[in-house]
């Protein structure tokens, strides 16, 4: 079940499945928009400080997701990838008010 074109999530019945691209030991905590890989997978780019050790990579991604959606840091967890660059991010909420959140974050600011 896609939304609109943000083929980077799926909603689900108590939230979202967010897909991500993740880079660490970034410049800075942030969200850069959709990227879309060569099999047509389309993944929200991220960037951490955060080393990825003992999965301060994750966590650093899970508060900037929880503080991007408005939601608390506890409803934001690594469903799949823990150890990979592309994950999966299970996001409790709303489904239907997540997506629209996501959509403004997709989106390059003008």
């Amino acid at each position: 079940m896609s939304h609109g074109t943000n083929r980077f999530i799926r909603l689900r019945a108590d939230g979202i499945d967010l897909f991500v691209r993740l880079t660490p030991k970034a410049a800075m905590d942030r969200l850069e928009g959709i990227e879309t890989s060569v099999d047509g997978q389309s993944y929200l780019k991220a960037r951490v400080r955060a080393v990825p050790e003992n999965g301060a990579a994750n966590r650093a991604l899970e508060r900037l997701v929880a503080k991007a959606l408005g939601v608390p840091a506890s409803g934001v967890s690594i469903a799949a990838g823990g150890t990979a660059r592309l994950k999966t991010l299970r996001v409790l909420g709303d489904p239907a008010a997540l997506a629209k959140r996501i959509d403004t974050l997709g989106t390059p600011a003008p």
